[in-house]
């Protein structure tokens, strides 16, 4: 084989004179230096050193090497302004002196298999080094934002809950007295039937009055069947007759429903940050996940 100008090398050194391997995701080249006969490492940034600068590396360890040089495997000459990362993709000549090596980088699939899991013990030893150093100051500042937001809350719901007490006392009271006007007029038809029956009219003539009474109570329970979708159970209707007096109050009130609920529901959701992440500061714990939804 035959360098630059056609000047035949005295030595080929088979590849295992040089070889590359991967030590903390960047390819170390190992070589024997002619001068010292002695096997030196050289570490290489892939993206950033080229190959002058490698060859510059070489000649700095040996100054007895007077002529450094890199040569693809059909004879032409690698440029030095070439990156590293180039060049390690394919098989190539080292020429140191009158030496010519053969190297043969791994495959990539293994550089970046290593590199991958290089990468991911440095970026585990980073999130562990930051959780040791600055978690506990993360928590506290934390906390004060929390102890802040909630105080805030508060502060806006106090008149609101006010109202809201307030209205609710009217609703329920409303609705008590439209049950116990419900079991007045029950009484007064249940009377009314009785004395109907056995002192005007016999069982004979009410007995079809109260048949269609009967009839028509039936037709009004699936009437509301109808018009709520849900059975005419007692609670039930109790709880929305409420709601209705409830929400026509608030109306009345200019009492912001929504507003209410939004704020209720910032609230709970703040308290729940602060007891989560005022677990791990007692038992010294790694801090949970807190979603922000500011």
């Amino acid at each position: 084989w035959r360098g630059r100008e056609g000047a035949p090398y005295s030595t080929l050194v088979p590849s295992d004179e040089v070889t590359i391997n991967c030590r903390h995701g960047l390819p170390v080249i190992t070589l024997t230096l002619p001068t010292r006969s002695e096997r030196c490492r050289f570490t290489v940034k892939p993206m950033v050193t080229t190959v002058g600068a490698f060859l510059q590396d070489v000649q700095r360890e040996d100054k007895g090497i007077e002529r450094a040089e890199v040569f693809a495997t059909d004879g032409s000459k690698v440029s030095d302004a070439t990156l590293m990362e180039v060049l390690l993709m394919n098989d190539f000549k080292l020429v140191v002196n009158n030496t010519a090596y053969s190297v043969s980088p791994p495959a990539k699939e293994m550089l970046s298999s290593e590199h991958a899991t290089e990468m991911e013990d440095i970026k585990s030893l980073v999130h562990r080094l930051f959780v040791a150093l600055h978690l506990e100051d993360h928590q506290i500042r934390k906390e004060r934002e929390l102890l802040q937001k909630l105080d805030h809350l508060k502060e806006e719901l106090l008149p609101l809950e006010q109202m809201k007490a307030r209205i609710t006392d009217r609703a329920d009271a409303k609705t008590s007295r439209l049950l116990w006007v419900g079991l007045a007029l029950m009484s007064t038809q249940g009377g009314a039937l009785a004395w109907l029956t056995w002192w005007v009219y016999s069982w004979d003539i009410m007995e079809p009055v109260t048949y269609f009474i009967t009839y028509g109570s039936a037709m009004a329970f699936y009437a509301y069947f109808v018009l709520t979708k849900q059975d005419y159970i007692y609670p039930d209707a109790k709880d929305r007759q409420f709601l209705h007096y409830f929400y026509q109050k608030s109306k009345k009130q200019h009492f912001n429903v929504e507003r209410y609920n939004k704020l209720k529901e910032d609230l709970a959701e703040a308290e729940e940050s602060l007891r989560r992440l005022r677990q791990p500061l007692h038992l010294r714990l790694p801090i949970q996940e807190i979603n922000d939804k500011d």
